[in-house]
């Protein structure tokens, strides 16, 4: 059986130099910046497939990050005084609530846009 010829992927990352000048480049990740409430488009859904025919209601379209994502849907759920989960870059609301929903996301300086139904 031939032996496999390793490659740089196989050293998990790592670049070993023997240059004394080398200085790694700094592995900055970009950050995804936020827009501004009043510059996003947010989506309210209302919907009960794939969940056992409970109703739900889910916030798309949010552009930013997963930090601030989580953010806002644990202000909605405590707003709204129900349960939910934030998923796949989507607020999942427990229950049809998309008026309060839409209301609180207006007076943070949101534009939302009320879909189906």
């Amino acid at each position: 059986m031939a032996k496999k010829k390793m490659g740089l992927e196989d050293l998990g990352g790592f670049v070993f130099s023997t240059d004394k000048d080398f200085t790694p480049e700094s592995h900055n990740e970009e950050q995804e910046e936020s827009l501004a409430p009043q510059d996003q488009l947010l989506e309210a859904h209302y919907s009960s497939k794939g969940r056992a025919g409970k109703k739900v209601t889910v916030v798309k379209g949010y552009v930013g990050p997963q930090e601030d994502l989580d953010a806002l849907g644990k202000d909605l759920k405590k707003k709204c005084g129900v349960g939910g989960s934030v998923k796949d870059g989507e607020i999942i609301i427990q229950g049809d609530v998309r008026d309060k929903v839409m209301s609180y996301l207006r007076e943070l300086g949101y534009k939302v846009k009320r879909i189906g139904g």
